[in-house]
């Protein structure tokens, strides 16, 4: 078939899947759900209230699924905001309203649940059975906790003044090294990295930074959530990589965590939810890979066999993984 045939084949075939509406499936590169492990979760799947899901998927399929209402109660909202595997197969979670850590038979082996007026989104494993845990609240704080004899070991208060509990700040992060930590101040438009005395020892002008990374090379990558950038900067503020809806062959929504990837991609969370129509979430990218020179090499959209819903953080379990190991420097 030589090439107009072909386009003209193609052209037509686009034309008959818009008539029937099957058009809106994006084009996406890679294997999608096979052609890795991972474990996904996502905020306000408002389809499923009774239903907030932790997804682990293994050779395309669901391996294992955990659930939870969406309201504990009618003032205690239940999201997933991040997931983590542990060494041993246990996985950490935070939903808001508290965090926990649950193991592959769906036994809650340690749960922390927020006081009143306070919420948590960020819950990082950081050592063995010591995790970071983010406080949002009237004086939001990081917490370093021990998990397996559930006492706090260090409380470090965040520098924000901002009253709205719920923008405060999202996912914490610790550096290499483990002597400090990465937050974005949503309200003060800004990122800092601090030391666990409560200094501040570096920031960055940086609005709607959803999460921040310090990575191996010293450079600092954040999500702009709404703003749909994801960012690599180095120590002097000056940005040396970016990828925005102009480099994306599909459209962008909320970028609200990234991770940079052993073979040097990034692969970042497309998060939907905030979209009023869900028969437009079908039509999303959940989460994608991308090369330093902006190449969209995975992707994954899975809204039908299986439906993993909103993607706030996904871990891919086939990257090397030893958060937990060792010990926190107290």
């Amino acid at each position: 078939m030589n090439p107009t045939t072909l386009f003209a084949s193609l052209l037509s075939l686009c034309l008959i899947l818009n008539a029937k509406g099957a058009d809106l499936l994006p084009l996406v590169p890679g294997k999608g759900v096979e052609a890795r492990p991972f474990l996904i979760a996502g905020e306000w799947d408002t389809r499923h209230p009774e239903a907030q899901s932790i997804f682990l998927v293994r050779d395309g399929k669901v391996a294992w699924k955990y659930s939870i209402p969406l309201y504990l109660c009618p003032f205690a909202i239940q999201q997933f905001s991040d997931v983590n595997m542990l060494s041993n197969g246990n996985i950490l979670f935070a939903c808001m309203s508290g965090a926990g850590i649950i193991s592959p038979d769906k036994n809650l082996i340690w749960e922390f649940r927020c006081p009143y007026g306070t919420e948590t989104h960020s819950c990082k494993p950081i050592a063995k059975d010591t995790v970071l845990l983010a406080l949002n609240g009237k004086v939001g704080k990081v917490m370093v906790i021990n998990t397996a004899t559930n006492t706090i070991l260090k409380e470090i208060i965040v520098p924000t003044e901002s009253t709205f509990v719920h923008y405060q700040f999202r996912h914490v992060t610790i550096t290499p090294g483990k002597k400090t930590f990465m937050v974005g101040l949503l309200g003060e438009k800004k990122v800092i990295e601090m030391d666990f005395d409560g200094k501040v020892v570096w920031s960055y002008n940086a609005s709607s930074a959803w999460s921040v990374i310090r990575l191996q090379n010293g450079n600092t990558l954040i999500t702009g959530d709404s703003e749909a950038y994801t960012r690599e900067v180095n120590i002097e503020g000056e940005t040396v990589w970016e990828f925005t809806q102009k480099d994306a062959p599909f459209k962008l929504y909320n970028t609200q965590t990234a991770n940079r990837l052993a073979n040097g991609n990034t692969v970042i969370c497309n998060w939907v939810a905030g979209v009023k129509n869900t028969e437009e979430w079908k039509t999303s990218v959940q989460a994608f890979e991308v090369t330093p020179d902006k190449t969209v090499v995975w992707s994954l959209s899975a809204w039908d066999e299986p439906d993993l819903g909103p993607c706030t953080c996904i871990q891919l379990l086939d990257e090397p993984r030893n958060a937990d190991e060792g010990e926190w420097p107290q």
